[in-house]
């Protein structure tokens, strides 16, 4: 079994802003893998559906940014997921627009997403997929991550969808090692 967690804030005011690229990520990869539509469980929008003879849960908190760790906490309880079977993706200020890392663990960066996951399941000790969202001119984070991509932006990050799912995809059937080589 692998739950893929998007991370992201609820609501159409947050729809297609740059901290939603965790959703973004998990509504692509739901199609690809026709998985159908979401429930609400776990705090979350959920869906699960076995692809190739692997169970593969994705799982969208509803709580909010700052307290997705609620939400993945009962999934994992639920499911008795172990944390390396856990692929939390989310945006990253860090990483130049449009780049993927694939990482086994490690810390959150100061990604309060992240933060709040791992200290729900009382690890950092997960699989995660950043995409980069770059740094904005001004330091205004708080802002600059809440605001839409523009009309450019949106053709890099329709490309970066892409990459992410393939690198899940690769995570889901031949592991972390393989997806960290292919897509680093």
């Amino acid at each position: 079994m692998k739950m893929i967690v998007g991370l992201g804030n609820p609501g159409e005011k947050y729809l297609r802003t740059r901290h939603n690229l965790g959703f973004m990520v998990i509504d692509e990869f739901s199609q690809q893998l026709g998985m159908g539509g979401f429930q609400h469980k776990f705090q979350s929008l959920f869906c699960k559906k076995e692809v190739e003879h692997e169970e593969i849960i994705l799982l969208k908190p509803q709580t909010f940014m700052n307290l997705s760790g609620i939400a993945v906490q009962e999934a994992v309880n639920m499911y008795k997921c172990q944390p390396r079977d856990v692929m939390v993706v989310c945006d990253d200020l860090d990483l130049p627009f449009g780049k993927l890392r694939i990482r086994r663990s490690g810390g959150c960066g100061g990604h309060r997403g992240l933060e709040s996951v791992a200290s729900s399941l009382g690890t950092a000790d997960f699989p995660r997929l950043r995409i980069g969202i770059g740094r904005p001119k001004f330091n205004d984070t708080s802002r600059f991550v809440l605001s839409m991509f523009s009309a450019e932006e949106d053709v890099e990050i329709a490309k970066s969808l892409q990459e992410a799912c393939k690198a899940l995809k690769t995570w889901v059937y031949k592991g972390i090692e393989s997806c960290m080589n292919e897509n680093n």
